[in-house]
């Protein structure tokens, strides 16, 4: 018996000719699914439909917000410390001032003790950072004498307190040169040194840390706030002027104002007959007073990170170097502590708040071989060099994805008749008659 078998769908032989597109996707962060993912930095979307054979894939173009900041808890450049060396003490020079005396009194225990301050977070100018480090200063050791004066054991009168309440400890003043692009602190009658050699640059007395992810990447240039503002890992004294000139053998620039030594910015001076042109720091009215100061080693820098990382989850391209550090591993080993496939795209921030930059055709490109059989989703993430994800805070953003997809295609024959000269063509596959 026969048995004869019909079929409607016979199988078309694969002739390996393939159609290539290029397919655009646009994404917007605000598109995600904000209860799951609420820092717009890190989330997972779906695609609009289902992309086959993709064989390639790069970032084509974005539009982010720079509205970031660049002095944050989660960056840890918030904090520097300082401690005192010299406290001005009325009594050794016969001033009679009774609050300049509780002063001292309240401020002696604290000789030789690390100080903390902790500046407001957000971006700012040199200006600005210079105002807000001189408040900061003078309003951490306003609160220091002001608990002092507090505590009823220490028999403060009544008159003191009043007077130090109209304007606080305000012996501080840090200035900005702006030639120099340097910063300059100093403190009208108290010796003290920036001790940057300390650790407890983040501590649990000051944020709490267990909220935070620190990146694992040692911090060899940006290592916190010091380091911003020109400060090097050593840490830094402060010096009358008379002192610069007498143990350092260096001459400062500085001007005499009422038989006082005091720094000076000379490029301010628009008369040489007003020498309170460029003063930056006022001297004090106390007897046998003298003005400390000292100037950060090198240029300031506010610019925050020059580059974001883009990471999708599969496709990362970009192989990545790490910043050397001295370990067992990098001593007795001969390999790289770098990072293979560490990013699908680099994209340099090429300005500063508040703004909004644009760009396009990112070069890497992401290549599968074989192809991709199937993507309907990415999860996408953006992060810094350090490891520390990007803060795009409540700001939203957008990037469009290129995909060069193959598409299969059949063999087929087919006739093309030219409508001026009626000349044929016949092809038969990929080849003309």
């Amino acid at each position: 018996m026969n048995n004869t078998t019909f079929n409607n769908h016979p199988i078309i032989k694969n002739s390996n000719q393939y159609f290539f597109e290029k397919k655009y996707i646009s994404i917007h962060s605000e598109d995600r699914d904000i209860s799951k993912y609420p820092i717009s930095s890190e989330f997972e979307i779906l695609l609009p439909q289902e992309y086959l054979n993709v064989a390639s894939a790069r970032l084509y173009s974005w539009s982010f917000p720079a509205n970031y900041n660049v002095f944050s808890i989660g960056n840890y450049n918030i904090v520097m410390n300082f401690k005192f060396l010299d406290l001005y003490n009325p009594g050794e020079y016969g001033e009679p001032d009774p609050l300049a005396s509780a002063i001292f009194a309240a401020l002696y225990n604290y000789s030789d003790k690390e100080i903390v301050i902790t500046i407001e977070s957000g971006f700012y100018n040199p200006n600005q950072m210079a105002i807000e480090l001189t408040n900061q200063f003078n309003q951490t050791v306003t609160n220091i004498i002001t608990n002092y004066f507090d505590d009823p054991n220490n028999n403060i009168s009544t008159t003191v307190k009043n007077n130090f309440k109209l304007n606080g400890y305000t012996r501080f003043s840090i200035a900005y040169n702006s030639v120099a692009q340097r910063l300059f602190f100093g403190n009208q009658t108290d010796k003290f040194i920036i001790t940057n050699e300390s650790s407890s640059f983040i501590s649990s007395n000051i944020v709490n840390t267990t909220c935070l992810t620190k990146n694992l990447i040692p911090e060899v240039v940006n290592w916190g706030l010091p380091s911003y503002l020109g400060f090097t890992r050593c840490n830094v004294t402060a010096y009358s002027v008379s002192e610069y000139i007498e143990l350092l053998n260096e001459t400062p620039f500085y001007t005499t104002l009422s038989n006082t030594f005091v720094p000076k910015f000379f490029y301010e001076s628009s008369s040489g007959d007003k020498y309170t042109d460029g003063i930056w720091i006022e001297p004090s009215s106390l007897k046998g007073s003298s003005i400390y100061y000292l100037q950060a080693p090198f240029k300031i820098n506010f610019m925050g990170p020059s580059y974001l990382y883009m990471e999708i989850d599969g496709w990362n391209c970009i192989d990545e170097t790490s910043p050397y550090n001295l370990n067992l591993y990098t001593t007795q080993t001969n390999k790289r502590n770098s990072i293979v496939n560490s990013s699908f795209a680099k994209i340099p921030i090429p300005t500063t708040p508040i703004s909004q930059w644009f760009d396009d055709n990112m070069g890497p490109y992401k290549y599968w071989n074989p192809v991709a059989e199937r993507i309907s989703k990415i999860k996408v993430k953006f992060r810094y060099h350090n490891g520390l994800l990007a803060d795009f805070s409540k700001f939203e953003y957008s990037f469009m994805l290129e995909l060069n997809i193959l598409k299969p295609q059949q063999e087929k024959a087919y006739s093309i008749v030219n409508a001026y000269d009626l000349s044929q063509q016949q092809s038969y596959g990929s080849k003309f008659i």
